[in-house]
């Protein structure tokens, strides 16, 4: 079974390509403690300007806390919220960042959604910090590189931690009537393994089907907002199973205005936090005519999604 995520969201720097920067930096070679100093832009907040590594950079993973802020320490399982720049040791480039978009990055630590030198640099620094990563090959993007990145590539990154929620293993609220007998029952147990999802023989619906399983009393998603999801994916058709976080056993983070499959997105949004949610989705507003990998063209998807925070 393979993940589906990239077909589901727009992608970011860190889970799949990386962007193109046309920032100019300093060409100073100063560092401070082994680190390319920030040469401007110092601050929490502000866009850092990063001087260029100086002599061979370090062989290990290192992590300086720049400024220290007063907010609880990451975990791996919680959802963050980050801004970020990122160059390489031995340029003056940056090769992305989010100061410019104006939207800070969210994932879940330790899942797997980022570099592993960002899932283990971050563990244990509180929100409000400053931290600044040097990276190595091994724990980025290895001989292979990506985009603008180059093979074997140490990696320096200032990291601005704004946000972190603790996720919930499951959804919860009251259980609501499924009285539809033309539609999915999905099960109700809230023990953090997948809930069952029994799809009828009849012929699926032509619109969008939006409705709650369990209905928290959480706040209202909007579509501004970054969830964080539990799923399992099915096809109407044959019942079989497309893609699953359960079976990775990590959670997945939507940012919704990113989101390109349309009746996700519109499915989601107007939900409570908390919430287990039934959506069956049409082709129009899945894939359409368009095969995607093991998704049949014209197929109706039906998906289980506990929202388990919003960010």
């Amino acid at each position: 079974m393979r993940r589906l995520a990239g077909l589901l969201v727009v992608p970011l720097l860190l889970l799949s390509t990386a962007a193109c920067g046309d920032d100019k930096a300093s060409d100073s070679a100063s560092t401070e403690k082994g680190f390319p100093a920030i040469t401007a832009g110092a601050k929490f907040g502000e866009k850092p300007t990063l001087a260029k590594g100086e002599g061979d950079p370090p062989k290990e993973l290192k992590t300086d806390v720049i400024s220290e802020g007063d907010g609880a320490k990451l975990k791996n399982g919680d959802a963050i919220q980050v801004n970020y720049l990122g160059q390489a040791w031995d340029s003056t480039k940056p090769f992305d960042n989010s100061f410019d978009r104006k939207q800070p990055f969210d994932l879940t630590l330790g899942a797997g959604m980022v570099i592993q030198g960002w899932d283990k640099g971050l563990v244990g620094k509180k929100v409000g910090s400053r931290v600044e990563l040097v990276i190595p090959p091994e724990l980025g993007y290895g001989g292979q590189g990506q985009g603008d990145i180059k093979p074997n590539a140490t990696l320096v990154f200032v990291v601005d931690i704004v946000k972190a929620t603790q996720i919930p293993a499951s959804a919860e609220g009251s259980e609501v009537a499924q009285d539809n007998i033309d539609l999915p029952k999905v099960g109700t147990k809230t023990d953090g393994k997948a809930p069952t999802v029994t799809i009828p023989k009849s012929d699926p619906p032509k619109k969008l089907v939006s409705n709650y399983i369990l209905e928290s009393k959480g706040e209202v998603i909007k579509e501004t907002d970054s969830v964080v999801v539990n799923y399992v994916g099915l096809l109407w058709k044959d019942s079989k199973a497309f893609d699953s976080t359960y079976q990775t056993g990590k959670t997945q983070t939507f940012p919704l205005a990113q989101v390109t499959l349309k009746g996700l997105k519109n499915g989601l949004v107007g939900k409570k936090v908390g919430s287990r949610v039934l959506l069956v989705i049409p082709p129009d507003q899945a894939f359409g005519n368009e095969a995607q990998q093991s998704i049949p063209a014209k197929s109706t998807l039906v998906f289980a999604v506990d929202l388990l925070a919003k960010m």
